[in-house]
């Protein structure tokens, strides 16, 4: 089929509507819907999957005629990296729609939630499935509406204060964003990622620096890498279980996509023999070290069970910038692309089975809990294998894209001595990982009820 991708992104789109009127209805109807959406959209996406394995450019792409002032089409695309994060974040969806059908029945106003769930999946795949950088950036804020909403609306102490901080803090990071994007049509007038890698190439160095720098620091918002973590634990915990699933596994993870794809990708090869590119990757790699060690040892004595793994997830993150910081070594790359897609999944059940926990007790704190693994067998199964993989625990997911970051680590020490230390503490940062997995474990699932 010619127009795959773009029927991925019309289906929910035109869906939206529909789901709003079916709530109406009936709230199960609508999470049911937005389910079957999300199931036709992961059928639609794998149908590129031969042409991206077998092509010669391991690439889909489909362009569509447009503003013809802004010197580049309506293209959108798919390869390796951007089909896996598009196809685990309609999953996500999927378990996020399904999940709700009873975690959120006694509350109201349900056909909004799940118009609002529907929209959040068209900012979410459309981030991950174009080059053109104006719809990139569109889909970009489009994720951060739809979100504020679900948080205010259906979260739990104090919903809109949470909200309003995340919404303040990703739209800031939003405006340097527009400002790097701004500054690549100025420079190579083209609005296509890969067509401006190219332009980039011959641009002034001075100015290539600080579109790098203003679209990493904006990317790194979205991502919440420590300093600019702030709204995130507040978010998460507050969130409703599904949106938490959500938020931690794949739009904190967009973050991340985009540093690897518009800064690294489109950016940063124009700058990659210089001094400064060197600065660049290194000072990613110490905010990867100070991420995992911050999320991880917050993680180590909070006692709120939504928050623990809220920061978990700022050192999960962690990992990945460090292993964004090996550009573009291979085995380092591919690991960071799996650690994003293992995160995601292990994350996203981790939050959900979370929020079943929460839903029997209606308590928050671990302290007060025990011994649930005798009373919630599946749940504290699906919560431990969630936990064991989030700890890097082999065989779990996890523990295999970790594997391969600390493989590309080591090949990067031979030709720079500089990631020596970063990557011996990264190696003391799985143990903390174990450490608070292991805690929540016992005091939720173990131990006297």
């Amino acid at each position: 089929m010619q127009n795959t991708l773009l029927l991925t992104l019309l289906l929910p789109t035109l869906a939206v509507l529909a789901v709003y009127l079916t709530g109406k209805k009936s709230a199960k109807a609508a999470g049911m819907l937005v389910a079957l959406i999300a199931v036709a959209d992961i059928a639609l996406l794998s149908t590129t999957v031969p042409i991206v394995l077998n092509g010669a450019e391991h690439m889909y792409v489909e362009s569509y005629y447009w503003i013809p002032v802004l010197g580049s089409s309506f293209t959108l695309f798919v390869d390796g990296v951007s089909l896996s994060m598009a196809i685990i974040t309609l999953i996500l969806i999927l378990a996020a729609a399904l999940f709700s059908v009873n975690y959120m029945q006694e509350k109201k106003g349900l056909a909004e939630y799940y118009a609002l769930l529907t929209l959040l999946s068209i900012g979410l795949v459309g981030v991950f499935i174009t080059s053109n950088l104006m719809l990139f950036y569109f889909c970009w804020e489009l994720m951060l509406v739809p979100s504020y909403f679900i948080i205010g609306g259906w979260g739990y102490k104090e919903p809109y204060r949470a909200a309003f901080k995340f919404f303040i803090f990703t739209h800031a990071g939003a405006v340097f964003v527009l400002l790097g994007i701004g500054a690549i049509f100025m420079v190579t007038g083209n609005l296509d990622m890969f067509q401006a890698q190219t332009a980039l190439m011959t641009a002034q160095p001075d100015l290539v620096k600080w579109i790098l720098m203003s679209l990493t620091a904006g990317f790194a918002v979205k991502m919440a890498v420590v300093p600019v973590h702030m709204w995130l634990p507040d978010a998460h915990s507050e969130a409703p279980a599904p949106m938490s699933a959500l938020l931690s596994g794949v739009i904190i993870g967009a973050g991340a996509y985009a540093i690897l794809r518009v800064s690294l990708g489109t950016v940063f090869p124009a700058v990659m023999a210089t001094d400064f590119g060197n600065q660049f990757l290194h000072g990613l790699a110490v905010f990867g070290v100070i991420s995992a060690f911050f999320g991880s040892l917050i993680a180590l004595v909070e006692n709120d069970i939504k928050r623990i793994i809220a920061y978990s997830s700022i050192a999960h993150m962690g990992y990945v910038l460090f292993g964004l910081s090996l550009f573009p070594f291979q085995e380092a790359m591919a690991g960071t692309v799996l650690h994003l897609v293992n995160h995601a999944v292990s994350k996203g059940l981790f939050f959900l089975s979370a929020g079943a926990v929460m839903k029997q007790l209606e308590i928050r704190d671990i302290r007060e809990m025990g011994g649930l693994a005798g009373r919630m067998p599946v749940t504290a199964t699906a919560s431990t294998t969630a936990a064991l993989s989030i700890a890097g625990v082999p065989p779990f997911a996890c523990f295999i894209s970790e594997f391969l970051i600390f493989v590309g680590a080591f090949q990067t020490i031979n030709s720079d001595n500089f990631y020596l230390p970063p990557t011996a503490l990264m190696l003391v940062a799985t143990v903390l990982s174990l450490a608070y997995a292991l805690r929540y474990t016992r005091h939720i699932f173990l131990g006297p009820a």
